[in-house]
């Protein structure tokens, strides 16, 4: 049966195969870019440009905000920065659900399932609850065994593909390894 979905976008690369499998399942999918925990602006920009340069070219309706929302993902994992993950997810995907019960659609879903370096689990179990709290279902798909096939296709289209996660923690793991930066320079701890 034919669903009207929409479907959560962390990013252009990350949505190329989930859109594939489900457009070939025979759904509707309509894009949602929510994504208040990507750090810096310009990082921020340049995902939210690749977005909707590939929904463009894909002809992938995208409901997006009109604003930069960093302050609702820092106000959620202040304090919290060991569970960040798990409050950042919550965040995201409640916002979809919101959005997709509004909007009369059939059920909501997320490109975070594609990704290989995030908390699938977590998001399953967090896109459950969502899905009870706002009463619109969850469609959970396992997109990972699809990651090489996104990644060769999204560097044949160009795509600008994120070094990290998007969030400031996620910056500073992928960048700041040794824990120590003096004068400008990161040094090994002794």
């Amino acid at each position: 049966m034919a669903l009207k979905i929409l479907l959560h976008i962390c990013c252009g690369p990350c949505s190329i195969y989930p859109l594939g499998i489900l457009r070939q399942e025979g759904h509707e999918v309509y894009g949602h870019f929510y994504n208040p925990n990507i750090h810096p602006y310009l990082e921020y920009k340049k995902r939210l440009d690749t977005v909707e340069v590939y929904a463009g070219q894909e002809g992938l309706p995208i409901m997006r905000e009109d604003h930069y929302p960093l302050e609702g993902f820092l106000r959620q994992v202040a304090f919290r920065e060991e569970d960040r993950c798990r409050h950042c997810y919550r965040l995201r995907l409640g916002k979809t659900a919101q959005i997709a019960k509004s909007g009369c659609f059939s059920a909501f879903t997320t490109t975070l399932l594609y990704s290989r370096f995030q908390k699938h689990d977590l998001i399953r179990i967090i896109g459950e609850e969502v899905a009870v709290e706002y009463d619109i279902p969850f469609l959970y798909r396992d997109f990972r065994e699809g990651w090489s096939e996104g990644v060769r296709i999204s560097k044949a289209l160009g795509l600008y593909r994120q070094p990290y996660c998007g969030c400031i923690y996620s910056e500073k793991e992928r960048y700041c390894r040794t824990g120590r930066i003096i004068n400008g320079e990161d040094r090994l701890k002794a």
